[in-house]
């Protein structure tokens, strides 16, 4: 009798063991399920941003703010330069609707990049390292808060939104238009996230034939961490709304190029360097 007791209990436990492994996962997991289907959940993160936006490099960087740039109206440089030069048709300015697109970030600086705040003091940086460096004159003055505005924007490759670029626009505020523009920056475009100035015009008391653009060229690509440029021929003398100026093309971003023009404009002795 003990024998059949014991064989019972063991043939039980055998059959509970076999449906538990049956049915027991199943059970378990619709229990969780109840716990989470239908109902609300918070999750804290770490940060939360406005997009991704991942790392660049200077080459892809440059080539992007490029081709962004070209659907911008004419600075204030350019603009003086053609009234200079009027009657020039063919100016050589591409037009790069499509794909591309600079807009400007009403909701400012998303924390990680150079903040409203920090930014004159940042481009003021910038400045000296270029008269460091030779590429502005010594005599090119600080910006500051009340003469300037500073605007930022976003480049975006619209196909592979990822790919985008923050810049602060530096320029002579509007209100200072009939202020001595002697030896001041114009305006600059500057990476809003290491402080990189990608272009700028500048007045200063140079002419032309102070001008060493091939210097320059090489000092601004090892700045940037740009590979060596080449020198950019072309047939068309009206590329730009000035004579004074020699092209430079870095063939080192896949299938694109940039074109960087450093120039000059005669009477109002303004130095310039410019990507395109």
């Amino acid at each position: 009798m003990r024998n059949t007791t014991r064989y019972v209990s063991i043939f039980l436990i055998v059959v509970l063991v076999i449906a538990i492994s049956i049915w027991g996962p199943e059970a378990f997991a619709s229990y969780k399920d109840r716990g989470i289907l239908n109902k609300p959940h918070i999750e804290l993160v770490m940060e939360a941003g406005e997009g991704y936006r991942y790392q660049m490099n200077a080459n892809e960087k440059l080539y992007l703010l490029s081709r962004c740039l070209g659907s911008q109206a004419l600075s204030e440089g350019e603009q003086n330069a053609l009234t200079f030069y009027a009657g020039n048709a063919d100016l050589g300015y591409e037009d790069l609707e499509g794909s591309y697109a600079f807009v400007r970030k009403y909701n400012g600086s998303s924390g990680r990049e150079i903040t409203d705040e920090e930014v004159y003091d940042i481009c003021n940086e910038g400045i000296a390292e270029l008269k460091e460096l030779n590429i502005l004159p010594e005599e090119v003055r600080d910006v500051n808060e009340a003469s300037y505005n500073a605007t930022l924007y976003s480049a975006i490759d619209v196909l592979e939104p990822r790919s985008n670029v923050a810049v602060w626009k530096i320029e002579l505020s509007n209100s200072q238009k009939n202020a001595d523009k002697e030896n001041r920056l114009i305006d600059a475009y500057i990476d809003a996230d290491d402080g990189k100035i990608y272009e700028f015009y500048a007045r200063t008391a140079l002419l032309w034939r102070d001008i060493d653009t091939d210097a320059i060229i090489e000092a601004w690509a090892a700045y940037m961490g740009l590979g060596v440029p080449a020198a950019y021929e072309s047939d068309n003398p009206l590329l730009e709304p000035t004579p004074y100026f020699k092209k430079y093309v870095f063939s080192d971003m896949g299938d694109g190029r940039t074109i960087v023009t450093v120039g000059y404009y005669e009477g109002i002795n303004e130095l310039f360097l410019k990507i395109s």
